[in-house]
């Protein structure tokens, strides 16, 4: 899967952290050590690893190829009207993010659901970040 990630330069990482320890934190510093644009989304952060952080997906700029779900599910589900209305048509669910009423919601909204840990799919481990 790495390689088909390659062509597509942008994610909105929800549920981004400025706490180095967590994996809203650890995607950051992975999308961007890989040349990423990246967007972090937490309503109370100003600023993820020195990256402007936005309150909403609706605040952001523009739509990224992905959304990166580091949040859990019942926060998921009212933050993919934004990602489908932003036009993200691509989402992973990471471990802890997912359940089948998310997935369903996704598809439904027309994002398709990618069921697996986004560092991995970059082809990285969350381990080293």
């Amino acid at each position: 899967m790495a390689q088909f990630l390659v062509d597509m330069p942008s994610i909105a990482v929800i549920g981004a952290s400025r706490d180095r320890a967590k994996f809203g934190n650890k995607a950051v510093r992975a999308y961007s050590s890989a040349g990423w644009k990246v967007y972090p989304v937490n309503p109370r952060e100003k600023e993820v690893e020195g990256i402007k952080c936005f309150s909403s997906v609706a605040d952001l700029p523009e739509a990224p190829d992905f959304a990166s779900f580091y949040v859990p599910p019942a926060v998921g589900l009212k933050v993919l009207d934004d990602v489908a209305r932003k036009g993200i048509k691509k989402a992973f669910f990471n471990p802890g993010s997912e359940s089948e009423e998310v997935v369903e919601k996704a598809r439904r909204l027309g994002v398709q659901p990618l069921l697996t840990c986004s560092i991995l799919a970059l082809g990285k481990k969350p381990r080293d970040f």
